[in-house]
């Protein structure tokens, strides 16, 4: 398996992240040779989607791509992009086949963006998933994308697009935020889309982001939130919606309080929004349990714990 990261070093060369990027062939080159045991499943799934050039790329209303001859390919494609399940982040149409994703992330990204301007913007996504959002911040006008996530099956499932968009400048890293140099400060624009409930530390990782940036920098922060005042965040005792590795839940208040002490300025709220059951639930590309399960059958408005429902809250903030 060989991923050349060189046009990524190229992209960035010149700017504060070009020694960073220069030594990130030798860290992905150590990743992948740990690897993970499904791995090779993944990638020869990649690796048997068809031959097609595309024809036709949209990015700015989803993520689609067509090509001639699509249609004859059809069962390839989808046998292909099967052998990725479960898919979480989308929804994707590859060639004529929709994968309906358990998150309809268009949704959300369609909240966001309206407040955002990523035009030339070098772009960071802490947490991407498996691309999505990259491939609409692309489609949004930024100069290049980083994307950092651990999880190696989200890496092959960005390996899949990016087979045929290889010359957009979008790139997946199999890393997390700590296996960052510290004070990198060369991105224009830092997302971080629910992770911050997954940090035991939050403040830290608040500091993370912020030392990722450029002076001026914007950070995009969205996670679940509380109802209450700036001294509110809920911690949950054991799961929240049966995820075990749930920590805080502030507030909005609390959220821009505990930004501002992080060091950010022009903090504010862009969006809150309700999780519903349309918007993350099962599907034939994520048969596990999802959003509807997660719910008090009696009560949608508390999880099966009895807490809150999830809300989620996009948050706005600049690096001074």
């Amino acid at each position: 398996m060989n991923f050349d990261l060189s046009p990524l070093a190229w992209r960035l060369a010149g700017t504060p992240l070009a020694a960073w990027a220069n030594g990130l062939q030798q860290q992905l080159d150590a990743k992948l040779e740990i690897g993970h045991g499904d791995l090779p499943r993944w990638q020869r799934a990649v690796d048997s989607l068809p031959d097609l050039t595309p024809s036709d790329v949209r990015l700015d209303q989803g993520v689609r791509l067509c090509a001639a001859g699509q249609e004859q390919v059809h069962g390839q494609t989808l046998e292909a992009l099967r052998g990725l399940i479960p898919w979480r982040k989308g929804p994707f149409e590859i060639f004529g086949v929709p994968v309906d994703t358990e998150w309809r992330s268009d949704w959300k990204w369609s909240r966001v963006a309206p407040h955002l301007d990523l035009v030339g913007k070098r772009i960071l996504d802490v947490g991407c998933g498996n691309g999505y959002y990259m491939w609409r911040m692309l489609g949004a006008g930024a100069h290049s994308v980083v994307g950092i996530d651990p999880n190696w099956l989200f890496f092959c499932q960005f390996q899949a697009i990016k087979r045929y968009l290889p010359e957009h400048p979008a790139w997946h890293l199999p890393l997390g935020i700590e296996e960052l140099p510290a004070r990198l400060e060369g991105f224009d624009t830092v997302f971080s889309m629910g992770v911050l409930y997954h940090r035991r530390s939050p403040i830290d990782h608040l500091l993370d982001l912020r030392d990722c940036l450029l002076k001026g920098g914007e950070l995009v922060l969205e996670t679940l939130v509380v109802e209450g005042d700036e001294h509110t965040a809920l911690v949950p005792e054991d799961r929240y919606a049966q995820m075990r590795n749930v920590w805080f839940l502030p507030s909005v208040p609390a959220l821009q309080l505990w930004l501002r002490r992080a060091g950010f300025v022009d903090v504010r709220c862009v969006d809150l929004s309700r999780t519903s059951t349309e918007e993350q639930r099962s599907t034939e590309w994520m048969r596990y349990q999802s959003l509807p399960d997660f719910l008090d059958p009696q009560d949608p408005g508390k999880t099966i714990e009895g807490l809150p429902a999830p809300m989620r809250a996009v948050i706005v903030a600049r690096k001074p």
